[in-house]
């Protein structure tokens, strides 16, 4: 019997200009891969086979047969385009249909250039997540089926089709609430130091854990929590002015993540066995990756969690230069926290080190695109375009710099005082207010003060009364804050600070907000 993964269906979109990997199970010596007008043969092996098709210009529709003489599997309406994986948490998750207008798009909705593949979302391995992968498969992009969809990934998708001309696919991999933890293996957790931890702390949770209590307690939490989400649900889609303290007052304790262990998808390595492993090494074109919310807890290590997520997947998927772009997220406070929680800047912060030191990374800045109170922001179409705009740039170079970059933070130089902040992509520096904020000063007692700044040409002057003698500067170093400065793309600067020794350190607690 001839058995391929289920991210194999009828209107599956695959990889232009790269050796298209087919593979899957059989109990026959050998298979021959057929699609369009070329054949390969494979080998089986202790019943499994992988065929590799070569490379193909974008077009179609195509068919694709498998066959072992005696038996054959068919899969009509293939494209050849190109394939990105939208890897993520909530924020990647969040639907077209919940989005900024996303119900009248998707009423509206009729897009032949993008099709989409929902990876399975059941936490562990097993009949469960076998069912679900039974009943999965491409959607075509209708009304019926794109409001499920990644809002995110949608257009990205849109944007790269419709400047590339070819069509886009896109597997969404992404489940709200999750650390960059649950989507790597075991190895990589316990061979890097800084982020041991995470692996660690889960062993030590289910090393006396008696199963069968953890399952009914995994069992009595689903409910709860379902009903718990859909109360709250309703309750910010018409309350005028909802509050989380409100919500929290009317429907009782949030519960989620619920109880951890082996089958709660916040457990560390869990989705990277149950989701990712169950698409790799499905031919991509490249990485999609928003996420970190979670990880604010740890921010120190994140940079290693992810620098480490991106080698997993590119060692997984047999490429080390497979593009990775990457969200910095937004400006976020929930009105519940700390006034001196800000660990968010060290998470942008890491995001920003892994585009500048790992190869064959684009970021997308969104500062302007966050919500206060709101860790979901809908405005979800800018954030993909500016995705797409990093791959248009990184990838395919049908993009310049001036369209792609917000100004990013490059050097500094001391002047009568005064910092003088250089930008690469500075040009067209402008301020959306009377007055540029969000820069601060600190001397060599490394306490810093809010700074007046103004714009001149491509840099930013700033000064402090209580900082005569300059010496560190950071810029919406803070986890909310409205944005003020931007380029002439209207993309916003980058957060920044000019040393990572300056003494910040990240503060607070989330006051019970669950990521």
């Amino acid at each position: 019997m001839i058995k391929l993964p289920a991210v194999f269906s009828d209107h599956m979109v695959m990889q232009r200009d790269k050796n298209i990997s087919v593979w899957g199970t059989c109990d026959a010596e050998a298979i021959t891969v057929t699609l369009g007008d070329t054949s390969v043969k494979a080998i089986v092996k202790d019943g499994t086979f992988e065929a590799m098709l070569p490379p193909r210009k974008a077009g179609g529709p195509f068919t694709m047969t498998i066959s072992s003489g005696q038996e054959e599997i068919r899969y009509e309406d293939i494209m050849i385009g190109e394939v990105w994986l939208a890897g993520g948490q909530s924020n990647m998750e969040l639907e077209l249909q919940n989005s900024k207008n996303g119900k009248e798009v998707v009423a509206n909705i009729k897009n032949d250039a993008v099709r989409y593949y929902y990876t399975p979302k059941v936490p562990y391995v097993g009949e469960k997540l076998y069912e679900a992968e039974a009943e999965s498969a491409w959607d075509l992009c209708t009304p019926e089926k794109a409001g499920r969809w990644s809002a995110v990934a949608y257009y990205f998708a849109d944007k790269l089709a419709k400047e590339l001309g070819v069509t886009v696919g896109i597997i969404g991999c992404n489940w709200g609430g999750t650390s960059a933890s649950c989507w790597v293996g075991r190895e990589t957790l316990e061979n890097i130091g800084e982020v041991r931890k995470y692996i660690t702390d889960y062993d030590d949770i289910i090393a006396h854990q008696d199963p069968d209590e953890y399952i009914k307690e995994r069992e009595e939490y689903l409910v709860y929590q379902a009903e718990f989400d859909k109360n709250v649900g309703k309750y910010y889609e018409t309350a005028e002015n909802p509050t989380w303290e409100e919500a929290l007052s009317l429907y009782g304790e949030n519960k989620y993540p619920g109880p951890m262990g082996p089958r709660s998808e916040t457990r560390p390595c869990g989705l990277y066995e149950c989701m990712l492993q169950r698409v790799c090494p499905y031919t991509l074109g490249g990485f999609l990756y928003y996420q970190g919310e979670e990880d604010d807890h740890r921010p120190y290590s994140y940079y290693e969690l992810l620098s480490g997520l991106i080698r997993q997947w590119r060692k997984d998927w047999k490429d080390d230069t497979l593009p990775f772009m990457l969200v910095q997220l937004p400006m976020f406070r929930n009105g519940g926290d700390e006034p001196d929680y800000q660990n968010w800047p060290f998470i942008r912060e890491a995001q920003m080190r892994v585009f500048q030191t790992v190869k064959n990374t684009g970021i997308a800045v969104i500062l302007d695109k966050g919500e206060f109170g709101n860790i979901h922001p809908t405005e979800k179409d800018s954030v993909g375009q500016r995705l797409a705009m990093q791959a248009l740039y990184h990838v395919f170079g049908k993009a310049d710099e001036k369209e792609t970059f917000g100004p990013i933070f490059d050097r500094y130089r001391i002047e009568d005082g005064k910092m003088v902040f250089h930008f690469a992509h500075g040009a067209g520096l402008h301020c959306t207010e009377e007055q540029v904020t969000g820069f601060e000063l600190a001397g060599e007692d490394q306490q810093y003060y809010e700074a007046e700044a103004k714009i001149c040409g491509e840099e930013v002057v700033a000064s402090c009364e209580k900082v005569s003698q300059p010496m560190y500067g950071r810029f919406c170093w803070t986890n909310y804050r409205p944005v003020t400065l931007f380029g002439e793309n209207g993309i916003p600067a980058a957060p920044f600070r000019t040393s990572r020794w300056d003494g910040a350190i990240a503060t607070g607690s989330r006051n019970g907000w669950e990521f």
